[in-house]
């Protein structure tokens, strides 16, 4: 019989073949930098993925040809960026990858450099650790309603009969299409007939849907909001479309800079600014003439002000609506809806029928009890006292220990956004927090013209306790650097 134990499995890397790590070029003194660099590299696109061990110190030393003392100092460099973490026994582990514009460091920071973040800068962000995570456009998870959800789960299975197991409308579910219109109208002052309305998989989608669509109609170019979203301009980039940056100032974008045939915005709280679009903006914006996309992402949050209209209900002909359930419940349900011109409405709801032949049908049915029943009010009601509170803790937080800073858009949504006076990196300041277990996001991401540095963040998913820590953090870092 045979006795013999199986081997164990490690998530470790045993070698620099592996890593393709190669320092023979660098000076004698300068191979620990080289070294770490390289391995710094390796962590970011993704040959040493979080978790995973590096190789011990003797044994890499022995295959680049070192001295064992290069390879312990360039890991002791790793150690005090925070990337990597000793532990005991258990080696050195990678414990956070570099959230930084590209692999290699960024040069010096300047007034006049702007970065352009990597693809998947969003995907790495969010798989690093962090014990307190401040990134913006998260509401409070935690107050998710699973005791609602799961009633009005067992109310729609009770009562759907079996033909509503088929597929369905690409459109989206009737039922929840009417709650849809009837929800944008007691909410959003939005009147729309509810054959009218297409459910997607969130605005992202609602994005790529439109950019088919735009093609379709000649249309090759979208403005958008600067700063704005990052995440929106990539998915419109990635669909083909152009996005030329159009200056945001205290009362929204420059109507009179715009020169595209369309242009995304943001007007009841522009991302990541706050503000909202002025009322002679709006007025700029009607006699404009151009297409207009509305991404209302987070209006139902509001807090020190009256609700503002959705640009949709005062000109249908001329602006494509896009709302999702993401800051209302959670973004994991990927449930959002579209509204556009007559004239687009037959070419968008082909884009969504062959690109998925519609959203999962049972999800729709579940809100669209919620949504009639009046318990996503209800929800919505908590959440807006809370997030209040978590609001006022992260004013109160940036006053009393970064009090140089200027915070922007607090009257409503689930993010603050704060500059500084001082010519420092907000890719490194954001960095450094990471190290120390501080998730936000650097403003200049979401620039493509130059301006003030500063920071993005969320405080919605965290308690007021949270908030103070890391916002105590940062400004100890943005103290160092200042």
């Amino acid at each position: 019989m045979n006795r013999s134990k199986a081997e164990p499995v490690e998530r470790s890397t045993t070698g620099s073949d592996f890593l393709q790590l190669d320092i023979g070029d660098a000076p004698p003194g300068g191979r620990s930098a080289c070294g770490s660099a390289s391995l710094r590299d390796a962590i970011a696109d993704g040959r040493l993925p979080v978790g995973s061990r590096l190789p011990a110190t003797r044994t890499l030393a022995a295959e680049l040809g070192v001295s064992r003392g290069v390879v312990t100092e360039a890991y002791q460099r790793l150690v005090e960026d925070g990337h990597v973490a000793g532990r005991g026994r258990g080696g050195t582990v990678v414990v956070a990858v570099p959230v930084t514009a590209s692999p290699a460091p960024p040069p010096a920071p300047s007034a006049d450099v702007v970065f352009e973040p990597r693809p998947d800068v969003f995907d790495r962000l969010r798989a690093a650790p962090a014990r307190i995570d401040l990134t913006p456009g998260v509401p409070d998870l935690a107050a998710f309603p699973r005791v609602a959800w799961l009633r009005a789960e067992r109310v729609v299975l009770g009562d759907l009969p079996p033909a509503d197991f088929g597929y369905g409308d690409p459109r989206g579910a009737p039922v929840f299409r009417l709650a849809v219109a009837n929800w944008l109208a007691r909410n959003r002052g939005i009147r729309v007939d509810a054959a009218d309305v297409v459910v997607v998989a969130g605005v992202a989608q609602a994005l790529g849907l439109l950019a088919t669509v735009f093609h379709a109609h000649g249309i090759d170019e979208v403005a958008v909001e600067d700063p704005g979203s990052l995440g929106a301009r990539q998915h419109l980039r990635n669909a083909g479309l152009a996005t030329p940056p159009v200056p945001v100032d205290d009362d929204g974008i420059r109507v009179a800079d715009l020169r595209s045939p369309a242009v995304l915005l943001t007007p009841a709280h522009q991302f990541p600014t706050g503000v909202v679009l002025g009322g002679e903006r709006r007025r700029e914006l009607m006699r404009w003439g151009g297409l207009i996309v509305e991404d209302d992402y987070d209006a139902e949050h509001r807090y020190d002000r009256p609700p503002v209209p959705a640009l949709r209900s005062m000109l249908p002909e001329r602006v494509c609506y896009a709302g999702s359930i993401s800051k209302l419940l959670a973004p994991a349900l990927r449930i959002g809806w579209m509204l556009v011109p007559a004239r687009y409405q037959r070419d968008l709801v082909d884009a969504k029928r062959y690109a998925d032949l519609g959203n999962a049908v049972l999800p729709q049915l579940v809100l669209a009890h919620l949504m009639t029943s009046g318990e996503l009010e209800r929800h919505l009601r908590v959440v807006r006292r809370r997030h209040r509170h978590r609001r006022d803790a992260m004013i109160a937080a940036v006053r009393r220990h970064l009090p140089g800073a200027r915070v922007h858009g607090a009257a409503a949504g689930l993010h603050l956004m704060i500059t500084f006076a001082a010519r420092v990196s907000d890719v490194d300041l954001a960095a450094a927090a990471l190290a120390r277990g501080v998730k936000v996001q650097p403003l200049s991401w979401h620039r493509q013209l130059p301006g003030e540095p500063g920071l993005v963040l969320g405080y919605a998913a965290r308690s007021a306790s949270e908030i103070e820590e890391g916002v105590r953090i940062i400004a100890e870092l943005a103290t160092r650097r200042g």
